[in-house]
């Protein structure tokens, strides 16, 4: 070998050195910018956490000096006239907990059997086409859903399921033993549960199809019915995103205000705690609504923040739940791993 080849070769490995060397500082630099930016964003979600819970704070501190924090949590009274005046969030604390308890009820099995459906069942020419459906009516905004419900539905859950109730089982449970006028909180519960269905079912179906196929074919293999692969194999692999799906339709229940404000009666002060099925009441949310343009001293605005700061700790308290209850799904002791 020449000493010119020699000379090239060096002059080679020493561009290729020094390249090599930039896009070393060059990958470090975009690490950098990238790990910058993901904190970044991390701390602005945080930010815009303590922002809204600073801003509830200050704006419900004045109620919260005015009643305390319990005696506003358990009071019944709310009026709003001048040197009388009293406020308490536990009815509307009752309506929004029985309004969505409802509609978990009716909503969380009609969705599961719509993802199982779609899922399991279901030929790819029928699951592609409803699955489409279902996630158009998952955009359709609440208050078309309350429209719907005060002109045309409640007058159908009146003739049809309140009134029945009524007349065969009022005499004797007294849950039922209230005349249905149709705007109530179990109007509003079965709206609800219409409206949280596209969503639970939608995750739901992706939780179901997110299941190995090894799971279906060793229950089937063990001779097991489509109900049976489903029962043994299918919801408990899926059951922890079954529970997150639950659990997102019913924050979505709690935290809805103009669908419930239109249909679940909204009563004021004791006569809002529903002590039948079929009992007018209001939420936390649809009392802010109806209440927050209209307040005429700054108590009572306080008084409808207080109502937000308790709406913002239960949807805590439920995420906190359910965060608990999917971890204690998800645990896997040693024993259990094959």
């Amino acid at each position: 070998m020449t000493s010119g080849s020699v000379h090239i070769n060096t002059d080679i490995k020493e561009k290729v050195s020094s390249f090599l060397v930039g896009d070393r500082k060059r990958r470090k630099i975009g690490d950098k910018l990238f790990h910058g930016l993901v904190i970044g964003t991390a701390a602005y979600t945080l930010l815009i956490i303590v922002i809204v819970v600073v801003s509830v704070g200050l704006g419900s501190a004045k109620i919260f000096s005015y009643e305390g924090f319990i005696g506003f949590v358990t009071g019944t009274n709310w009026n709003a006239v001048e040197g009388r005046e009293s406020y308490g969030a536990l009815p509307y604390i009752i309506g929004t907990l029985m309004s969505s308890g409802i509609a978990l009820l009716i909503g969380v099995p009609m969705s599961i059997g719509i993802a199982f459906f779609l899922s399991e069942m279901a030929p790819s020419r029928l699951s592609s086409p409803l699955s489409f459906v279902i996630e158009l009516l998952a955009a359709v905004p609440s208050i078309i859903y309350g429209l719907w419900a005060l002109f045309v539905f409640r007058f159908l859950i009146k003739d049809w399921i309140e009134t029945p109730l009524y007349n065969t089982l009022g005499p004797y449970i007294p849950f039922f033993n209230q005349a249905p006028f149709g705007l109530d909180v179990f109007t509003a519960g079965i709206v609800l549960a219409i409206m949280i269905i596209p969503i639970v079912s939608s995750i739901s179906r992706d939780v179901m199809r997110a299941v190995p196929n090894t799971q279906r074919e060793a229950a089937y293999s063990l001779g097991a019915t489509r109900w049976e692969t489903a029962r043994i194999a299918v919801f408990p692999y899926g059951k922890s995103g079954l529970l997150g799906a639950s659990i997102l339709g019913f924050g979505r229940a709690v935290g809805e205000t103009m669908l419930v404000t239109l249909i679940i009666g909204n009563a004021i002060g004791p006569a809002a705690i529903p002590t039948t099925l079929f009992s007018q009441s209001q939420t936390l949310s649809s009392l802010i609504a109806n209440e927050f343009n209209e307040a005429s001293s700054d108590l009572q605005l306080s008084a409808l923040i207080g109502l937000g700061a308790v709406l913002l700790l239960l949807t805590m308290i439920i995420n906190v739940v359910a965060r608990l209850m999917v971890s204690k799904m998800v645990k896997v002791s040693p024993g259990d791993r094959e």
